[in-house]
Protein backbone atom coordinates (compact mmCIF):
# COMPACT_ATOMS: atom_id res chain seq x y z
CA UNK A 1 0.00 0.00 0.00
CA UNK A 2 1.27 3.17 -1.21
CA UNK A 3 -0.01 5.74 1.71
CA UNK A 4 -0.42 9.25 -0.94
CA UNK A 5 -2.41 7.34 -2.98
CA UNK A 6 -4.83 6.18 -0.16
CA UNK A 7 -4.24 10.09 0.81
CA UNK A 8 -5.42 11.07 -2.51
CA UNK A 9 -8.41 8.91 -2.01
CA UNK A 10 -9.27 10.43 1.33
CA UNK A 11 -8.64 14.28 -0.69
CA UNK A 12 -11.33 12.70 -2.98
CA UNK A 13 -13.74 11.87 -0.09
CA UNK A 14 -13.09 15.23 1.22
CA UNK A 15 -14.13 17.02 -1.56
CA UNK A 16 -17.34 14.52 -2.39
CA UNK A 17 -18.30 15.71 1.76
CA UNK A 18 -17.64 19.56 1.42
CA UNK A 19 -19.98 19.67 -2.01
CA UNK A 20 -22.96 18.04 -0.01
CA UNK A 21 -22.42 14.69 -0.81
CA UNK A 22 -21.43 10.97 1.12
CA UNK A 23 -17.26 11.35 1.88
CA UNK A 24 -15.97 8.21 -0.25
CA UNK A 25 -13.28 8.28 -2.41
CA UNK A 26 -11.25 6.66 -5.04
CA UNK A 27 -8.40 6.79 -7.27
CA UNK A 28 -7.27 4.68 -9.97
CA UNK A 29 -2.90 3.74 -9.88
CA UNK A 30 -1.09 3.07 -13.33
CA UNK A 31 2.57 2.56 -13.77
CA UNK A 32 2.62 4.39 -10.21
CA UNK A 33 0.48 7.57 -11.38
CA UNK A 34 -2.88 8.66 -10.90
CA UNK A 35 -5.05 8.16 -13.95
CA UNK A 36 -8.56 8.61 -12.34
CA UNK A 37 -9.85 10.37 -9.76
CA UNK A 38 -13.54 9.82 -8.29
CA UNK A 39 -15.78 10.56 -5.15
CA UNK A 40 -19.34 9.77 -4.66
CA UNK A 41 -21.63 11.94 -6.52
CA UNK A 42 -25.04 10.58 -6.44
CA UNK A 43 -26.11 13.63 -4.56
CA UNK A 44 -24.92 16.26 -6.23
CA UNK A 45 -25.38 14.47 -9.53
CA UNK A 46 -28.75 13.42 -8.80
CA UNK A 47 -27.55 9.38 -9.68
CA UNK A 48 -28.08 6.41 -8.99
CA UNK A 49 -24.90 4.87 -9.49
CA UNK A 50 -21.89 7.42 -9.15
CA UNK A 51 -20.02 5.54 -5.97
CA UNK A 52 -16.62 6.84 -6.00
CA UNK A 53 -15.54 4.03 -7.59
CA UNK A 54 -17.29 4.21 -10.45
CA UNK A 55 -16.69 7.90 -11.20
CA UNK A 56 -13.43 7.03 -10.37
CA UNK A 57 -13.35 4.88 -13.66
CA UNK A 58 -15.42 7.00 -15.62
CA UNK A 59 -12.99 10.16 -15.08
CA UNK A 60 -10.00 7.62 -15.96
CA UNK A 61 -11.68 7.78 -19.43
CA UNK A 62 -11.07 4.55 -21.60
CA UNK A 63 -8.31 2.40 -21.38
CA UNK A 64 -7.00 -0.62 -22.69
CA UNK A 65 -7.85 -4.13 -21.38
CA UNK A 66 -4.12 -4.50 -20.55
CA UNK A 67 -3.72 -0.82 -18.92
CA UNK A 68 -6.82 -1.90 -16.20
CA UNK A 69 -5.46 -5.60 -15.49
CA UNK A 70 -2.28 -3.72 -14.41
CA UNK A 71 -4.15 -0.78 -12.33
CA UNK A 72 -4.65 -0.56 -8.42
CA UNK A 73 -8.07 1.13 -7.39
CA UNK A 74 -7.63 2.55 -3.77
CA UNK A 75 -11.59 3.27 -2.17
CA UNK A 76 -11.60 4.47 0.99
CA UNK A 77 -14.12 2.37 1.87
CA UNK A 78 -15.06 -1.55 0.75
CA UNK A 79 -16.16 -1.00 -2.52
CA UNK A 80 -20.36 -2.42 -3.27
CA UNK A 81 -21.54 -4.88 -5.20
CA UNK A 82 -21.97 -2.43 -8.26
CA UNK A 83 -18.64 -1.10 -8.28
CA UNK A 84 -17.04 -4.85 -7.81
CA UNK A 85 -18.73 -5.76 -10.59
CA UNK A 86 -16.81 -3.00 -12.52
CA UNK A 87 -13.69 -3.86 -10.84
CA UNK A 88 -14.13 -7.62 -12.00
CA UNK A 89 -15.39 -6.37 -15.62
CA UNK A 90 -12.03 -4.62 -16.54
CA UNK A 91 -10.22 -7.11 -14.28
CA UNK A 92 -8.07 -4.72 -12.27
CA UNK A 93 -6.04 -6.71 -10.29
CA UNK A 94 -5.85 -5.30 -6.80
CA UNK A 95 -7.54 -3.02 -4.86
CA UNK A 96 -6.85 -1.05 -1.64
CA UNK A 97 -9.81 -0.36 0.57
CA UNK A 98 -9.00 2.39 3.40
CA UNK A 99 -11.60 0.68 5.94
CA UNK A 100 -14.62 -2.00 5.75
CA UNK A 101 -16.05 -1.36 9.57
CA UNK A 102 -18.34 0.83 8.52
CA UNK A 103 -19.69 -1.27 5.14
CA UNK A 104 -18.35 -4.21 3.88
CA UNK A 105 -18.82 -4.83 0.14
CA UNK A 106 -18.61 -8.07 -1.13
CA UNK A 107 -14.75 -9.09 -0.49
CA UNK A 108 -14.99 -12.79 -0.38
CA UNK A 109 -16.41 -12.81 -4.03
CA UNK A 110 -13.40 -10.20 -5.84
CA UNK A 111 -11.16 -12.65 -3.61
CA UNK A 112 -12.46 -15.87 -5.18
CA UNK A 113 -12.16 -14.22 -8.54
CA UNK A 114 -8.46 -13.39 -8.03
CA UNK A 115 -8.58 -10.03 -6.58
CA UNK A 116 -5.69 -8.84 -4.29
CA UNK A 117 -7.55 -7.16 -1.78
CA UNK A 118 -6.04 -5.05 1.17
CA UNK A 119 -7.55 -3.51 4.41
CA UNK A 120 -5.75 -0.84 5.38
CA UNK A 121 -8.24 -0.09 8.04
CA UNK A 122 -7.33 3.40 8.49
CA UNK A 123 -8.51 6.07 11.08
CA UNK A 124 -9.47 8.59 8.70
CA UNK A 125 -11.35 6.82 6.41
CA UNK A 126 -13.22 5.20 9.16
CA UNK A 127 -13.78 8.51 11.11
CA UNK A 128 -14.66 10.43 8.01
CA UNK A 129 -17.53 7.57 7.43
CA UNK A 130 -19.08 7.20 10.98
CA UNK A 131 -19.26 11.04 11.22
CA UNK A 132 -21.63 11.45 8.29
CA UNK A 133 -23.50 8.80 8.78
CA UNK A 134 -24.29 10.20 12.83
CA UNK A 135 -25.52 13.45 10.75
CA UNK A 136 -27.15 12.11 8.04
CA UNK A 137 -27.99 8.49 8.50
CA UNK A 138 -30.97 7.94 6.25
CA UNK A 139 -28.74 9.73 3.20
CA UNK A 140 -26.26 6.92 3.79
CA UNK A 141 -29.10 4.27 3.76
CA UNK A 142 -30.67 5.30 0.86
CA UNK A 143 -26.54 4.85 -0.45
CA UNK A 144 -26.09 1.21 0.44
CA UNK A 145 -29.67 0.53 -0.92
CA UNK A 146 -31.32 0.10 2.41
Amino acid sequence: MNKKYLDAAIQEARKGLSSGGIPIGSVMVLDDEIVGRGHNRRVQRGSSILHAEMDCLENAGRMSAGDYQRAVLYSTLSPCDMCSGALLLYKIPRVVVGENRTFQGPEAHLRSRGVELEIVDDAECFELMQTFIQQHESLWNEDIGE
